[in-house]
């Protein structure tokens, strides 16, 4: 018996490459790319700064997994963001409490 490639449902999205360009091209919602860009400028006034690479490997990382996590779900991407904003804006949660009150008792400020 030898071994086979495994073959992988058509279903499953590719995942983006790891850099900057692929990175910001996955990510579909405007939150997303909004905070992406702030988030480079930064990370790249940091790098001119400390000559510290390795701030701009973490931010390619991290925003690596969003961009992942956005190519595999993008729907539920935006229903993050669309929750989020519901948070921020102080609508009832489930039970019927704004979320601020709910956070705020369990000792979370906004």
């Amino acid at each position: 018996m030898t071994a086979q490639p495994q073959d992988f449902p058509a279903s499953i999205p590719p995942v983006p490459e790891k850099n900057l360009r692929a990175i910001r091209a996955a990510l579909v919602t405007s939150q997303d790319r909004e905070a992406f860009d702030a988030g480079l400028r930064a990370v790249l006034d940091e790098v001119r700064v400390s000559l510290d690479l390795s701030v701009l490997n973490s931010f390619v990382h991290r925003w690596w997994i969003s961009a992942c996590d956005s190519a595999k779900d993008p729907e539920g991407r935006r229903q993050m963001h669309a929750r989020a904003e519901q948070t921020i804006a102080g609508e009832p949660s489930r039970r019927g409490r704004p979320w601020r009150e709910v956070l705020t008792e369990r000792g979370i400020e906004l």
